[in-house]
């Protein structure tokens, strides 16, 4: 019954929408929509102008003409993915949209402006598309004390990116207290999202007023108030109480477990040494790949170290399991989480996107919870829940096709058919085209 009333709201729906010679239809395919843990099975999508203008049984007569028609059997369709913790390195732009897309990634913020990059540009160029990439979105440059000399600073950087079309203004840790909260006041006046790492020297609550607390990292470094408990030392019962009060405070939070994984695998000589064999190398710009594979790499210098009596591998690994267990709990209590892999060192941009998942699985989440993070949460962080997010009538056509059920294994994710990217159709060897130019380009 429930089924039944769905899509007749669905043909109700689709009558004032024109089937045009560019419709794309795809047939007997299984929907997972992210409106709740199910799948629809043996369905009909019919996309035009950007949008899913209709879904039916694929039981129904077909009765309209389309230009291109997808074989679903047996197939999976899911919305397109979002990498919330994104960082261009490279000097190839296009390079890096083709590795997202060719990932099922529609979906992507740009989290700091380095080294006189043009990220304004760059989201225009797609938004027009004179580049096919991902919705785009982005912070201006990453923001420290250094910023902030005096109060007028704190008016003056928040204009600035307001002026300039900036989605977020991204904080380092450690601000002093006046300006931290002077630039809470102004993003609220300008009505811009606050981002960034804790601040760490201050009582939990107050990192809570931003927007988003970009990695669970950031969750070792805190106390929740002026006692000396850090969080990482809680029991489980004030993790999970800890869970609920930053549920209800409405932030989001990033989860980027796959690069403190790196950092990880630095400190220890024979994971490092097994970089140089990750066939995923070819994805990574050259000069890039040379700073992270030699001893120069910052993290190297760490592993000799020891803090508080306990050597830095041995503490890391601790820290790491922590996290994991401490996103579990967050999911859990369900925090609004942001799938992010943050694209650093030897992140390899897209790609890393399912490792995230992988790491999230493993730490005990469930696979509808993970896509939920990448699909319907970011799409209410963004405020675009109205146009991503789910497989529904009305919605932009960014889909991707799986030849496998992700909510079985999330690992199912890199059984890509094709992607459905702003309307348009980019198939198996589309994307082995692409991954191929990004080879040739970084190699």
């Amino acid at each position: 019954m429930k089924l039944t009333l769905i899509f007749s709201i669905f043909f109700v729906i689709t009558e004032s929408f024109s089937f045009t010679k560019d419709t794309i239809l795809i047939e007997n395919v299984n929907i997972i929509p992210m409106t709740e843990e199910i799948v629809l099975t043996n369905q009909r999508v019919f996309i035009s102008g950007g949008k899913i203008i209709r879904i039916e049984s694929s039981k129904e007569p077909l009765s309209y003409k389309v230009n291109i028609t997808i074989d679903g059997s047996e197939k999976y369709l899911i919305p397109g993915l979002a990498e919330m913790h994104y960082h261009y390195r490279s000097d190839n732009i296009e390079s890096d949209l083709k590795l997202l897309l060719a990932n099922g990634i529609t979906t992507v913020r740009n989290m700091a402006e380095f080294n006189g990059q043009d990220h304004m540009t760059i989201k225009e160029r797609i938004s027009t598309g004179d580049l096919l990439g991902p919705n785009y979105f982005t912070t201006g440059p990453y923001l420290t004390a250094n910023n902030f000399l005096t109060i007028r600073d704190v008016e003056s950087t928040v204009e600035d990116h307001k002026k300039k079309g900036y989605d977020f203004l991204k904080l380092a840790d450690n601000l002093p207290l006046p300006i931290y909260l002077k630039l809470i006041e102004e993003c609220q006046k300008h009505n811009l999202k606050i981002i960034g790492h804790a601040q760490r020297d201050l009582p939990l609550e107050f990192s809570m007023r931003m927007n988003s607390i970009e990695h669970i990292e950031e969750f070792l470094y805190l106390k929740e108030n002026n006692s000396k408990k850090e969080l990482y030392k809680y029991s489980d019962q004030e993790l999970k109480n800890l869970a609920i009060k930053l549920r209800n405070s409405g932030i989001y939070i990033g989860t980027t477990l796959t690069v403190f994984d790196f950092i990880n695998k630095c400190l220890n000589d024979s994971t490092f040494t097994a970089f140089k064999d990750d066939e995923l190398l070819k994805y990574l710009a050259p000069d890039q790949r040379n700073v992270w594979l030699s001893e120069k790499n910052d993290y190297r210098k760490l592993k000799e170290k020891e803090f508080n009596g306990v050597k830095a591998p041995v503490l890391f690994q601790e820290y790491f399991n922590w996290m994991k267990k401490f996103t579990k709990v967050l999911f859990q209590n369900q925090v609004s989480m942001l799938t992010g892999s943050d694209t650093y060192g030897m992140v390899i941009v897209g790609f890393s996107l399912s490792k995230e998942f992988s790491f999230l699985q493993d730490a005990g989440v469930k696979p509808y919870q993970i896509l939920l993070a990448s699909t319907v949460v970011p799409a209410r962080y963004l405020g675009r829940y109205g146009v991503q997010g789910t497989v529904t009538v009305g919605k932009n056509a960014d889909l991707v096709l799986l030849g496998k059920n992700p909510l079985e294994d999330i690992q199912n994710i890199n059984s890509i058919e094709g992607v459905i990217a702003k309307g348009k159709w980019i198939d198996r060897t589309d994307i082995s085209k692409m991954l191929k130019e990004v080879e040739e380009s970084f190699n």
